[in-house]
This record gives C-alpha cells, structure tokens and sequence, in this order.
C-alpha cells in the first residue's frame, strides 16, 4: 500500500481530467526546491493531507495507472510549462546530438561528393585532351573560350572565400588586436557562463522557468549568442573542417549552447552539460600569455597544470551532479540521491587522492561507471600533477622574484661558472676584514639552483649576498637582477673545463647579452685562452677605457712562471700581493713567521699629498718607507703631449727624473687600507716631527685639496681606483725624453735596415723561422753546451688544448732586456703539440725544441737540467682526467723525477761557465757602475732537489706530492704550504682574487699585466688579434724609448757594493742605499729557509719575505727582489766578453750561455791561426765531451764521430781563463753571458 499510495499520488496528479490539474497545482507547491523529483512517499501523504474527499479516488486511481513520479517537474502558474509536468531532458539532449550528427553528416557528405566531382572531372579532362589532340589545333582553340571561363569564375569564387576565410582568421586569432580582444572576452564569457551554472546547480536539475522573468537565462541566453557567433568565426577560418568539429571547445559549443535555446522554447531548464564549460579553463595559461603576464616557463608550466587539474576536476564533479541527481533511466530515475554540486567536488577530490572516507559515495550505476573509469584516469593525473605543481610553486618562491635595492646601496652581478669552489674563494676575497667598508651587494645569477652546501654558503652571508635563477641570455632575467643600475657585472670562468675555447665562447656570449641590454654596464670576465680575448673587441660596446677588463688566466698564470725564471719566488710573492690575507701571528722564530708577515701585505691605491709635490719618485718612495711605513712601487703617469694627453700609463719605479705632481696617484704595499691613507694625509707642517706612523692623520691646517675639488677622496678611490670619472685628477707629471739624456746611445744603436724588436718596440723580434731549423735531436743536444737557460718541460698531445705558450716566452723576451740579457728557452715535450703552438712562437729569437718527454732522464740531461736557471713543468692535458686528485699526474711525476736524478761534478769548468761572471756593475774595480739582474745559485749542482723549478698544479691540494720532506697538512691552504711559499709550485686558483681587486681598483690589473706580461698593451692586444703574431718593426726613436722601462732582478749580498750590508745589516739601510745609488726598488727578500738555524745547514729552499720592516736584519745568504732600470750602456759594456760566431753580428749580441759545436764548412772558412788554437785545447774539450757522455744514458753510437769539436775549445779556453781572471770573486748578481 505505501508503494501504491505513492504511485497513486503520482498518478492522480498526473491522470488526465480536471481534477488531475488541480492536484497536481497541490503537489507541486508542497515539493521542495531542492529535489530534483518527486518521492512516492510525500506525494501520498501531501495528497492525503490536502483533502480527504479525494484520497479514495486517488487510491482507486493509483491501481490503474502506471509510476510517474521520477518524470514529475515542479510547475507553478506563473510559468507555461507543461501541466503534466513530465520531463523533457531528452528534447534538450536530442538538439545537442542531432547538431553534432548532423553537421558531421553533412561534412562527411560534402567531402564525398567532392571527391566524386573531383574524380569525374579528372576523368573528363583526360577526355577532352584526347579529343582535342584527334581534332586539331583550331577546333580546341574553339572549346578553350567558355572553359576559360569557366575557371575565371570559380577563381572568382574562390578569391572571394579565401579572403572571407583569412578574415575569419584574423579575427579569432592572437596575432592582432583585435583577435586578442576576441579570444580574451571569449574565455571570460565562458567563465561567466560556468559561473551561472553554479549557481543553477542549487535548483532542481530540470524546471520550468519563464524566460522574460529569469534574469541569469538572460544573461546565459546572450553569452551562447555570442559562442555561436564565434563558432561560426572559427568554423569559417578552419582549414580542416572535420578535424574542427571533433575539437574539444566544438564538442563543448554543441552541448552547451543548443540547450539554451530549446530552454527559451520550452520554458523550462535543464542543467544537463553545461558543465563542461569547465573545460575553457584549458586556455587559461594562452589567454595570461595574450596578456604578457606569464614570461617565464616555470610560470607557464604551473598555470598549465593547474589549469588542467582543476578543469578535469570541475567537468567530472558536474557530470556526477547530474547522474545523481537524476537517477538512472532504465530504473525510471528512481534510484537517484539528491547531492549538491560542492558535494560532488569533494566526492571527486577524495576519489583522486584515494583517500576516500565513505561519508559521500555515488548510488547510481551510471555514477558508479563513471567513478571506476574516473580513479584509474583521476588517479594517475593526481599522482603526477600535485607534485609537480608542488615543485614548481616552491622553487619559484625560493630563488624566483625581482631584486630590491636597499637604501641606495651600490650591487654588483655575478654569473658564470657559479660553484661552491668559486663563490667561496670569491666572496672570501671580496667581503675580506681589510678592505675599507665594503658597502656593496652580491647578487649571483645562475640557471641552475644551488646545491644544499652552497646554499647554506648564501645563508651565511644573507645580509650582503643574494642569488636568483636565470640566466644573463635572458633579458627578462636580467630585469630582474636590476642589470641597469648595477655597479658593474663579473662573470667567473670554469678553470677545471675540458674545452676552453667553449668556455671562453660561453663566457663571450655572456658579455653579448649583457652589454646588449645595456651597453654602459662595467664588465670584468675571466678568459682561459689568451687568443679568446680578441674576440672581445669585437663588441662595440666593449671599453676598456670605461672600466670593462678581461682577466685572462692563461696570460697571467704563465706572466707569473715565466717572472719566476727571472727571480725565483716573484711568482708567490706577487700572488699574495693581490690577494687579501689575514695576518697569522706566530711566536715561534720560524720561516713561516716571516712568510706570513709578509703575506698579509697588500696593493692599494691612494692619492699623494700635496707635500709629495715636486720631489722626485725616489725622494717620495724613501719618505713613505721610512716615515709612512709605506712601500710605493709605482705612479699612474698621464702623458703631458697633446697627442697623448688620454692615455694613461703605470710607471713602475720611474727614476729620479720624475717630478711628482699635484693629484698623482700612487701605488702602496701595505697591510690595510687605513695604512695607506697615511700618504693621503701627510702635512709636512704638522707631521714631519711625527715619528709613530699611527699618528699620521688628518690634520686641521690648510690644504692644498681645498683648493683642487677634482681630487678623489680616499673612500671613492677605493671604487675606482681614480681612473674613471674623473678625468681633471690625473698627475701631470714632468718627465725627461730617455733619448735627450746625455750619454744614452739609442740612436747610436739604432739600425733602420734590421729588425730586432716588435713593432710597438716592447719585445725582441726576428724573423719567422721554420720548426725544423729549432729543433734538436737528442745528440745534437747533448754536443750543445747549454748552461744558464730556461727548460720548459710540457705535457700534451695532437687532442689538447692549447695553453699559449706564447704568453710564457713573452716576458722573457721583453725589450728591456739587452739581447746578450736573454735566456734561451728549450722545451722538452711532444712534436705535435709543439708543432701547434709553433706559429705564435716563431717570431722569438733563442728558443729550441727537443722532441721527447720531461719523465726520460735522457732528454733531461741531454739539455743540462742541471745546468739551467729555471726549470718549468706545465701540462696541457690537466683538465681531460674526471677524477681532480689525477689531474696534476703528469707535473708531479715530471717534478720527483727531477729532483731524484744525480750529477757528477767532474765538469766544474763547465759550471764554472753556468755561474757567470762578476758583473761590471757590481764589481769594483770595475769602470762601469751601472747593475746588472742575475739570479745566484749554488757553486755546484750534484742533486736534482737543487735545481730550481717550479711546476704548475690544477688542484691545489695536490701541493702536498711536491716535496716528500715537508710536514704540510693535506687540509692546509695552498699559500701556507712550503712549496708555495718557496715559489716552486703555482696554482691558477691563486688568480680568483683578481676579480675583486679589479673591481675595486680598475688599475690594479694594468699593474699585473706591466709587471708580468713584459709590456703587453691594449694596442698589441688588438695587433695580434688581427694578424695572431708580432710583427715586426724598425727601430725608431719612439720604439726605442720603450725600451726604458723597469723590470724584476734579484740581488745578491754576498758581494759587491752591498756586501757591507748583508751580514746583520738592516733592510731599510739597503733599500736606501740601492734606491739613492743605483734607482734600484727593493721589495721582498728571498731566504733560505733555514737560515735562522745557528747550525749550518746543507737544505738549499728558499721562501719569500714582502716587504720586510726597516729594522729587519739581513743574513748573507739573501737574495733582494728588486726593481732595476734599464741600463743603456749594457749592451757596449759586454761586448769584450763575448766573441761572436757570426760574422753578420756585431760583437754586443750574445745569446744565454748557448755553445754550439760548428759544422766542419764553417770550420773550414776560418783563418788558420784560429784552427791553430783550436789544436791546443782540443785534448781537453774531447776529455770533457766524454764525461757528458757518460751522463746523458745514451749509446756510444748515438754521437757522430765526424763532428769537429775545435772551434768550441777555443770559446771555452776563452771562458775558462776569464773565469780563472775572476775566480777570486763570488758574484754578486749573475749575468746570462753567452754569444750568439
């Protein structure tokens, strides 16, 4: 009876009669609105309730008709809606079904018959061809009038839609204005038609409505108008048609508009699809990217995947709305639950996350089919997509965003090679405790994230360091570093890479992009190659006027070796000078006491004070060391001719002749910045009776700088360095042309038809010659005497890269030296790799190459290792090896071997030779008083720990496999280390800190590359990038002045004019001495390293001492780096100590200790009394020749037995009767004697 009585109600207010009517008015106002139909139960007893003079027939009706309930709608007057109240979901259903069928039919159809017409006429031109081939020219000339006609106006035709369709795609395209309009009020409309059907959803699935009184009908009504208008837009400018109407935003135009208008016609609404205008949000992500809102990818992946989830989420939690709510069919809609929308989107989202907790589940098979296809697809989306969201909004948050610039702070970007390894050593270097209120932000950008220890790296320094992940190629990301406004940008180099010359492109391309952004920033990068940095110049935005630097690794790392050849140790001590180093207070009276009171001094600049003006560059350089405390090195010079008056040199130790001007600039070593500003403040009126340096400060009379605005204060010096922005602050300094002064004798030497210097005159030249005519076999060089030379041993192959050995032999082939002053360099290694670096080393006079390999003690011996002022071991192979332990192999193997091998000492006239001779500058009783640079070494070398050398290593902690006897921990910085500090070993990692000091002060680096590189220029820069080799040039006033320059020596005390000193003298005495008598600037000692030992001691390592105290006491033993002029009268003061084996000379060239065996032709050529004194010592050489036999491992058979020894007896009986002459004498500076 319940089921009856629930039937019956249904059926009496559904049975047809008047009677029916009104019951079924009764019903519907006692239906609530949130149902979707009408429940058996509640009808009956609404029926019941309202009239008990109708419940009996209803009752009787009921028996009769058939269950309705599930098609009942709510009606009421005000709407003309069906009175049956029936449902119509179907006729809703049906127009959305029967436009997508039809209008596919229709395509389908079109097609099909196009294809047929397309085949027949294909057929029927082949007809007509045929006939009209059988009839003649004139009858087809008769039928081609109305076929041309024909195809003129189908052309018509379709012209006319072709333009119709490029309208059309104009229109909804992105590409215009208008098509960006278009497509973005399409997506906010559908948006706001899916925001109608959320609110739709809280009625009933199906109801009648009055359209004139619905306002959101309304308002749905006019956005589908709109949809179909864009539909036919996109169907117009579709190319493929079918494709068009399979597309999604179709399918959803053809279940969601359709409806509306039945709804207008039937006044009634039937939520049905319209859920699936959820699924426009798939075009969020384009619509922001019309708007230039997303830039980035990570943006437009996050927008993506979000758009995408919740889409997939909104249409599937719409379609579970409406089968629950509805019910399934074939159950007549009985079966139904009444669920709102929200409920339905939390039912979904626990379904995908599989947590699903039972509260809300689906009832219907059409729900419970959907929910089993939905988890498989929900699940595998969830799974990917949540994470990957999750990933993207952290990341983006953590190293995203734009920076900020606080309280006018200065900031600097840094980019490159970003690594924990370089970040460390470059903000160790940057933000060190001596540098003078370093009030500037580091913002690094980099495209990759930083690791954890890097990371932390960053936290540790989060009030001045910042990093952001991008990529300077970027301009977008640029932006956001605020590139503009930055200070300047330093780009870092991979030093440990496989390929330079890709990293140097990298690198280069860098400098591309952010000079393209914007042209004025300041640029420091890192180079590996040196031929790279020509690629620089390229740029048009490239100044090196304006502060933009390339700091290339490979010069600098072999300027510095190849300065070590000349003084041993110089290579360390300049590494520490350019580095900041805290200083380490030790007790304990040991070598590394003063080693590392010497490595806390520093360069700086500072500006000179007005009571320097007028004195010249020594008077000024003895008053700062004595009173100041202050060692001055050298002077920014500004040329006084108008020609030149722009360009700005560095004068290292510029003489006696030099008048200091207001506004100069000097260069300081000391062990802060707040000692240097000592020469700033200096007032000879208040200070000259100050005798503690500490006391030194700003005075408070009147000074000169009142009066000079353009002078620089300390502070902004530190920036700049007093180089840029301030042009009218440069000295003017008075300095006397080298060629006027009286007894120089350039232009007696100077020969207009022959070329022995460069071009710009600052390095020896000649001209290219062969690689075959330069290279020696192993016989041949063990029957060449060579002594006092430099070997170069290197490792590399045909596959390697190239190292520019050319910036190596630069240095040692600097014009201020004398020809006769130049050491001969032989290297040892590979044919084909030395065959490549060949072209840019053919142009240097005295260079050999000894095929072979550095770890044969043959070749080693056969150039006289033993004999050799410098041995130097390089490697092309370093950076090819993964493992960074194995890395320095090769060096290490190369430097134990050396040091392992044994010499006789049976040839000492042939050390004798090695040693030198006295100088005629240092001895006294000699007529020539000008000082000669030499190195000292020990009388007799009959170990290899005793040759000097010094190796290049990649990892620096691969230092400790130098010397087996040192008690250097593994964790011990390199600096600190006992081969570093004793000059033997060099890492190119010492070079970091160049980056920081050229920031700070643009001069720094000109400094460097005057002292190292021998007096490389901007201008021969840009020559050798255009011709990639020196040229050469005559010999001219102007080229002949370069010559005068200063240059690196190492003094020695054990005799000579300083010999007085060197037994517990005091060093400011010497550096008084030497810099009044001779313009000679000393700067560091070079001491053994047990020197303080009261025992003696047979260890020969020496370390480095920078700029000792005044009151620093001297042991016989030391070795003075120094500063020395160029001597022009050198080279006619030699000339009677050498005898030349070329008649095509003149008797002053000599080359560096080379004897070499003659041919028997050119024996043959010369007078007989030479041949006659050539018989007298021929005993003797013939002895000789046959102990260095016996010490070069080879076979009796490797010599050639017709090779005349004689015309080398007579040199050497020359040599050794000299040396007899001087024996009495220990030299106090050794000089490289040779012919040449």
């Amino acid at each position: 009876m319940a089921n009856g009585g629930g039937g019956g109600g249904g059926s009496s207010s559904g049975g047809g009669g008047g009677g029916g009517g009104g019951s079924s008015l009764r019903m519907s106002s006692n239906i609530h609105a949130n149902h979707l139909s009408l429940d058996a139960s509640s009808s009956s007893s609404s029926s019941s309730s309202s009239s008990s003079s109708s419940s009996s027939s209803s009752s009787s009706s009921s028996v009769h008709e058939p269950k309705m309930d599930a098609l009942i709608i709510p009606v009421t007057m005000e709407v003309p809606c069906d009175s049956r109240g029936q449902r119509m979901w179907w006729a809703f259903l049906a127009s959305s079904m029967v436009t997508f069928f039809g209008g596919l039919f229709i395509i389908l159809l079109w097609r099909t018959l196009k294809y047929l017409w397309t085949v027949c006429c294909h057929c029927g031109g082949k007809t007509k061809e045929a006939q009209k081939i059988n009839n003649g020219s004139s009858q087809a000339d008769g039928t081609l009038k109305p076929v041309d006609e024909k195809e003129e106006a189908v052309a018509a035709e379709v012209g006319w839609m072709t333009s119709v369709k490029d309208w059309a795609g104009v229109m909804i395209s992105a590409q215009t204005l208008t098509g960006r309009v278009l497509v973005v009020l399409v997506f906010a409309l559908s948006i706001g038609a899916l925001v109608i059907y959320f609110i739709d959803s809280s009625n009933p699935i199906e109801s009648c409505q009055n359209f004139y009184k619905d306002f959101t009908l309304q308002i749905d009504m006019a956005f589908n108008v709109f949809f179909l208008l864009y539909f036919g837009l996109r169907f117009i400018a579709a190319n493929d048609k079918l494709w068009f109407w399979l597309e999604v935003n179709s399918v959803v135009d053809f279940f969601t508009v359709p409806p509306v208008f039945v709804s207008v016609y039937l006044n009634r609404s039937w939520l049905g699809l319209r859920f699936l205008r959820a699924l426009r949000l798939i075009q969020f992500s384009e619509i922001l990217q019309f708007l230039n809102i997303l830039k980035t990818s990570n943006s437009i992946k996050l927008v993506n995947l979000l758009s995408i989830f919740i889409s997939t989420w909104l249409t599937a939690a719409g379609f579970i709305h409406l089968v629950e709510n509805s019910g399934d069919p074939w159950e007549n809609f009985q079966n139904n639950q009444a669920l709102t929308y929200w409920e339905c989107v939390y039912l979904l989202m626990v379904t995908m996350s599989t947590v699903g907790y039972g509260d809300v589940y689906a009832k219907t098979t059409l729900g419970r089919l959907f929910m089993v296809f939905f988890i498989l697809g929900g699940l595998a989306m969830f799974a990917r997509y949540v994470p990957e969201i999750a990933a993207l909004i952290l990341n983006r948050n953590k190293f995203g965003g734009t920076f900020n610039k606080h309280g006018g702070r200065k900031h600097i970007v840094v980019c490159g090679h970003i690594t924990l390894e370089s970040v460390s050593n470059f903000l160790k270097d940057f933000l060190h405790k001596d540098r003078d209120d370093v009030n500037v932000e580091i913002v690094f950008l980099h495209n990759i994230s930083p690791n954890l220890e890097l990371e932390a790296l960053f936290k540790r320094h989060f009030t001045q360091v910042e990093f952001y992940q991008g990529s300077v190629l970027n301009p977008h990301d640029l932006a956001r570093v605020k590139i503009e406004s930055a200070d300047a940008c330093l780009i870092l180099a991979n030093k440990y890479c496989a390929d330079p010359d890709a990293e140097d492109a990298s690198n280069i391309m860098r400098v591309i992009s952010i000079k393209n952004y914007h042209p004025k920033i300041r640029i420091i990068t890192q180079m590996l190659q040196y031929h790279n940095k020509a690629h620089l110049l390229n740029i048009p935005s490239w100044n090196w006027k304006e502060g933009d630097d390339a700091i290339c690794l490979a010069e600098l790392k072999l300027g510095f070796i190849a300065q070590s050849c000349l003084a041993q140790g110089l290579s360390t001590m300049l590494a520490n000078l350019f580095s900041m180093r805290s200083f380490i207070k030790i007790e304990e009276d040991t070598w590394q006491k003063y080693y590392l009171e010497g490595v806390s001094n520093e360069m700086y600049t500072e500006y000179l004070s007005s009571a320097f003006v007028g004195l010249s560059f020594p008077t000024v350089c003895e008053l700062c060391f004595v009173k100041l405390k202050l060692l001055m090195i050298a002077i920014e010079y500004k040329s006084a001719n108008r020609e030149s008056r722009s360009r700005k040199r560095i004068l290292i130790n510029p003489g006696n002749h030099l008048k200091i001007q207001e506004g100069t600039l000097g260069f300081f070593i000391a062990s802060d910045a707040k000692e240097v500003k000592r020469a700033f403040f200096y007032c000879k009126a208040c200070h000259d009776d100050i005798t503690d340096p500490k006391r030194i400060k700003k005075c408070g009379c009147k000074r000169l700088e009142d009066e000079q605005p353009s002078t620089l204060s300390p502070k902004k010096k530190q920036r700049n360095g007093g180089m840029r922005n301030s042009p009218s602050s440069s000295p003017k300094l008075m300095r006397h042309d080298p060629l006027l002064i009286p007894g120089n004798d350039q232009i007696d030497n100077m020969d207009s038809n022959v070329k022995k210097y460069d071009s710009t005159g600052m390095f020896h030249w000649c001209a290219p010659k062969e690689i075959e005519k330069v290279i020696l076999t192993r016989s041949e060089a063990a029957m060449t005497v060579l002594s006092g030379h430099v070997v170069v041993c290197i490792f590399g192959d045909v596959s390697s890269a190239l190292i520019g050995l050319r910036n190596l032999v630069m240095p040692l082939r600097a014009s201020n030296f004398h020809y006769h002053e130049l050491k001969h360099i032989v290297f040892v290694g590979s044919i084909e790799y030395l065959k490549r670096e060949w072209e840019t080393l053919h142009n240097f006079p005295k260079v050999s190459i000894l095929p072979g390999t550095p770890l044969s003690r043959a070749d080693l011996r056969a150039v006289n290792i033993n004999l050799c002022d410098m041995c130097v071991i390089l490697s092309a192979n370093q950076n090819n090896i993964d493992d960074t332990s194995l890395q320095d192999k090769e060096c290490i193997l190369a430097s134990l071997n050396i040091k392992s091998m044994q010499f006789d000492d049976s040839i000492g006239v042939l050390q004798a030779n090695s040693q030198g001779f006295t100088p005629p500058g240092m001895d006294r009783s000699s007529p020539d008083n000008s000082p000669v640079h030499g190195m000292l070494r020990q009388p007799s070398i009959t170990t290899g720990v005793n040759i000097p050398i010094i190796t290049e290593l990649v990892n620096d902690t691969n230092v400790q496999f130098l010397d087996q006897d040192d008690d250097d921990d593994p964790d011990t910085e390199l600096y600190l280390t006992q081969p570093f500090a004793c000059g033997t070993a060099f890492a190119v990692s010492v070079l970091d800190s160049l980056m920081s000091a050229t920031y700070f002060n643009d001069n720094i680096l000109t400094l460097i590359r005057t002292l190292v590189t021998g007096g490389a220029t901007p201008e021969l820069e840009a020559l050798i990038a255009e011709e990639n080799a020196l040229r050469g040039g005559y010999s001219t006033p102007q080229t002949l002045a370069n010559r005068d320059r200063c240059r690196v020596a190492q003094l020695a005390l054990l005799d000579g004019p300083f010999a007085d000193l060197g037994d517990g003298g005091c060093y400011g005495d010497l550096f008084c001495k030497a810099l009044k008598t001779y313009n000679m600037l000393c700067f560091g000692i070079y001491r053994l390293r047990d020197a303080h030992l009261s025992t003696p001691s047979q260890c020969t390592k020496r370390y480095v001492i920078t700029n000792p105290p005044y009151e620093f006491e001297l042991v016989p033993t030391d070795l003075i780096f120094c500063l020395m002029q160029f001597d022009h009268n050198a080279g006619q003061s030699r000339a009677s100590l050498s005898h030349s084996s070329h008649s095509s000379q003149s008797s002053s060239k000599k080359s560096s200790s080379v004897h070499s065996i003659p041919s028997t032709a050119n024996r043959q050529n010369r007078p007989k009394s030479r041949e006659s004194r050539d018989k007298q010592n021929a005993t003797r050489m013939n002895r000789m020749g046959q102990e260095k036999k016996w010490f070069t491992d080879e076979p009796d058979n490797a010599y050639p037995r017709n090779i005349q020894i004689k015309p080398m007896s007579t040199h050497m009986a020359n040599q050794i009767n000299q040396y007899k002459s001087t024996s009495s004498l220990i030299p106090p500076i050794r000089e490289v004697e040779d012919e040449c």
